[in-house]
């Protein structure tokens, strides 16, 4: 007997329907040109970037960065816009060109035997890829983790600066809407928390992506 205890009746009546979905996919909002995915950062970083549609440039470059499709899965990321360094939650739309291309370069952030022939090979590709693909449990409004995965790409050296610098293409603080699922989520309105939703999709991932091969 499990001993999970049972989604309450609202929540099963809004639950995606599980059987549909493969193990690993890319769902997103997404138009034929571009992509959002979402990050969330402190005010002092956040609010400039949401003013001026761009990254400023206190925004490291250099360094690795974690971009997530999944809205519900940044919101369990950053407790609903709570975490110290996270209250600024961004919705960042990026050229669709520039997203392949990430994913076309990137390697597993972790060794697979299934995708690759040994750890050093797989350690060699991570040395030379400017892209980790990371395939992480998807989220229910309740932030618990669903029998499937979404992607999370960590962007580093020249994919984070194309990121910043040339594929983005507007920034948004979203962090009004957050809090306002939160609300309704935290007073047992999950019909109309889910109504609020971003319109996620299955992203056509390009040929070759990371975690797609083995996986429908």
């Amino acid at each position: 007997m499990s001993n999970t205890p049972e989604a309450p009746a609202q929540d099963r009546a809004h639950a995606p329907a599980h059987p549909a979905e493969p193990p690993r996919r890319i769902r997103a909002l997404h138009t034929d040109d571009t992509v959002t995915v979402y990050q969330a950062y402190s005010p002092a970083l956040g609010l400039p970037a949401a003013r001026d549609g761009r990254f400023p440039a206190a925004w490291k470059r250099e360094r690795m960065t974690w971009i997530k499709p999944s809205f519900l899965w940044m919101m369990y990321r950053c407790g609903w816009g709570a975490k110290a360094d996270q209250e600024t939650v961004l919705a960042v739309e990026i050229e669709r060109a520039g997203f392949d291309w990430a994913l076309g370069h990137a390697c597993l952030s972790h060794y697979d035997p299934d995708e690759h022939p040994d750890r050093g090979a797989w350690q060699r590709e991570l040395k030379g890829s400017p892209a980790r693909v990371q395939w992480d449990p998807e989220r229910d409004l309740r932030l618990r983790a669903l029998p499937y995965r979404s992607l999370q790409l960590g962007l580093a050296g020249e994919a984070s600066r194309r990121y910043a610098d040339e594929w983005t293409v507007a920034i948004t603080d979203v962090t009004p809407l957050a809090h306002e699922i939160h609300a309704l989520v935290r007073s047992g309105e999950t019909a109309a928390a889910a109504a609020l939703l971003p319109e996620e999709r299955p992203y056509p991932a390009p040929g070759g992506t990371p975690g797609l091969c083995r996986v429908s």
